[in-house]
């Protein structure tokens, strides 16, 4: 079954260059998914405008909701079905793996984007399923992020990516960052590759991958890190990583009494 996704925006001219290159292009050409655009200027009456003042004062316009929802009406007919909305902003809930996940499983999905200081919030009440935000910082609209959800979650759909194993492997997929990639050459003058790698002790090769993975969420992600309930191999491992970047065992002992505080 193909599943159908929709930008709603006043500029979606943005999303066709999008739509025509890497892993979209892929998807849609297989027919795993269908991709359409809608403008809700198209839906004003006259000379209306888009956007309007505050009420209760404040700097910035704000989308009205009568052309928004008409267009979401719009684009629900046009996919036969029901649709669920996401609106872009940064006051929504933070996007993740999991969410991408999630999302992945619906049918259909109706993307809107706003712009200036957002949509009414009458019609965020009526039309809008979930707010998501892809991270604490503001862009100037919701066409970015719209473009950031639907490529992480066409990973997500079967066939989409050539080699499922690669999303298995992702950063996030296990609550840990991914470990370091090689290729060919073995070696060339920016370094070599770790021996390990090329051992074919395939055991070795998967401590390996761990110790790494795990020495670099501990490092940069103690939130990722904490999710695990870690045991002695993966405190060695930890260790491990942290001496091979050079850190003094007392550095070490300090890193791992801290994390174990707070944990």
């Amino acid at each position: 079954m193909t599943k159908k996704y929709a930008f709603i925006s006043v500029f979606p001219e943005i999303f066709v260059p999008f739509s025509q290159s890497g892993i979209v292009k892929k998807a849609t050409d297989s027919g795993l998914i269908q991709i359409k655009s809608f403008n809700p200027r198209d839906f004003l009456n006259n000379k209306d405008r888009i956007d309007d003042k505050v009420y209760g004062g404040g700097p910035g316009m704000v989308f009205k909701s009568e052309p928004i929802q008409k267009c979401i009406n719009h684009t629900k007919d046009t996919f036969s079905g029901s649709s669920k909305v996401i609106h872009l902003s940064a006051s929504g809930e933070t996007f993740t793996a999991q969410t991408a996940r999630e999302l992945s499983k619906e049918d259909s999905l109706i993307f809107l984007s706003s712009r200036y200081e957002g949509l009414d919030q009458r019609l965020i009440d009526a039309e809008v399923d979930k707010e998501i935000s892809i991270g604490d910082y503001v862009l100037t609209g919701g066409e970015i992020p719209s473009m950031v959800l639907l490529e992480a979650i066409i990973r997500f759909i079967d066939g989409a990516v050539g080699d499922e194993e690669s999303v298995k492997n992702d950063s996030f997929e296990n609550a840990l960052l991914e470990h370091p990639q090689y290729t060919r050459p073995e070696k060339n003058e920016l370094g070599e590759v770790p021996e390990t790698l090329l051992s074919g002790n395939h055991d070795q090769i998967e401590k390996w991958k761990r110790k790494h993975s795990l020495g670099k969420t501990f490092i940069r992600r103690q939130d990722l890190i904490r999710q695990h309930d870690l045991n002695q191999e993966d405190i060695d491992q930890i260790k491990e990583f942290l001496s091979d970047l050079g850190y003094e065992s007392d550095k070490i002992a300090e890193l791992l009494s801290i994390f174990n505080n707070e944990n």
